[in-house]
């Protein structure tokens, strides 16, 4: 079969809303060695809950078929998530695969860190992987344990942000989650964890994504006031954005020691530039983190349809595409039931 070529797709997909498909993260494995309260709490995904079989995973050969089409429709840039992506056997090989497509610009990771050692660092390095975030929702030990819900300790994953530094895996982004009453009095811990660095820190509002963690809007701590709390102790100022549609807002440290940056897609929503598709482990497209529904590409995959018709109902599901949650969810009823954020990735 003849592979598709970018050049099929004339100038990418856009939506109702005129965005363009630019960004896909491809969620690896449904299992997680980690069980964040906000994220996947214990109390439903325990010992007798039910992770996806191998069988039921798309094949590095299917994500990298699909890869390729995204890619034709306009992705330039491709996330691996999860779950938590390092438990997936053999993914140095599905990013030695991935850093091979045509036209893929950005090839990144997102992991809790506890699995990344150096040599697995310069493994995934030496395979195409360019760059790695990290989350990490506190520096202290006590915190940071009580957050994960199994015990495990912070040193682990600052040594890993240290090991990726040294596979050549920088700079380095560290994403926080902050939750009032739970982890905001480490916002200035954080930040000067990594001052001087060249990593970069992003604090991201807590998120009412799924339907298991309890969200309610008492437990956000507000863009500005993470960003107030930082520029007390050390003086900030805006800066523009890296490129169209980037998620976290930037800040420099005034003294030249860094930059963070702050998702808000709580209180200053960014819907109206967003360019994501979603892919989960077991091949469901998601166009919206906050969506309830996915398509199935695998079973279309798996009952014999060409690149052309996996193509065509691509661009067809995202020029239907309408999704904007965080500018309606003060305005409109949510959805009973939504995709839970360890599915997809986040």
């Amino acid at each position: 079969m003849i592979p598709l070529q970018v050049r099929d797709v004339e100038e990418g997909s856009r939506d109702r809303l005129g965005r363009p498909l630019h960004d896909l993260r491809i969620s690896v494995t449904d299992r997680c060695n980690f069980r964040c309260t906000y994220c996947m709490p214990k109390e439903l995904f325990g010992a007798n809950y039910r992770f996806m079989p191998r069988s039921e995973l798309l094949s590095f050969e299917e994500i990298v078929r699909l890869a390729e089409i995204f890619v034709a429709h306009g992705v330039g840039k491709i996330r691996l998530t999860g779950g938590e992506p390092l438990l997936r056997q053999g993914l140095e090989d599905l990013v030695r695969m991935l850093s091979a497509v045509a036209g893929l610009d950005d090839l990144t990771l997102t992991t809790n860190g506890s699995l990344l050692s150096l040599d697995r660092a310069r493994r995934l390095r030496a395979a195409g992987l360019e760059r790695l975030t990290v989350s990490l929702d506190a520096v202290d030990d006590t915190v940071f344990s009580s957050m994960n819900d199994v015990g495990f300790s912070v040193e682990p994953v600052l040594r890993s942000i240290e090991d990726a530094d040294r596979a050549g895996l920088a700079p380095i982004k560290i994403n926080m989650v902050v939750k009032r009453g739970v982890n905001d009095h480490e916002i200035v811990p954080m930040a000067e964890r990594f001052r001087n660095s060249g990593h970069i820190v992003r604090f991201i509002e807590y998120m009412d994504v799924g339907n298991t963690n309890g969200w309610r809007m008492d437990d956000v701590v507000s863009a500005r006031e993470i960003v107030d709390t930082i520029g007390r102790v050390h003086p900030l100022r805006a800066l523009e954005p890296n490129y169209p549609g980037e998620v976290a807002r930037r800040w420099r440290y005034v003294d030249g020691a860094g930059e963070i940056g702050v998702i808000a897609s709580v209180t200053q929503p960014f819907c109206g530039a967003c360019t994501r598709a979603r892919l989960s482990a077991e091949g469901k497209l998601y166009t919206c983190l906050f969506a309830n529904t996915g398509f199935d590409l695998r079973d279309l995959m798996r009952s014999g349809a060409s690149d052309e018709a996996l193509s065509a109902t691509i661009g067809s599901l995202w020029s239907r595409r309408d999704d904007r949650y965080s500018e309606l969810r003060s305005s409109h009823t949510p959805p009973q039931s939504r995709i839970e954020m360890s599915y997809i990735g986040g």
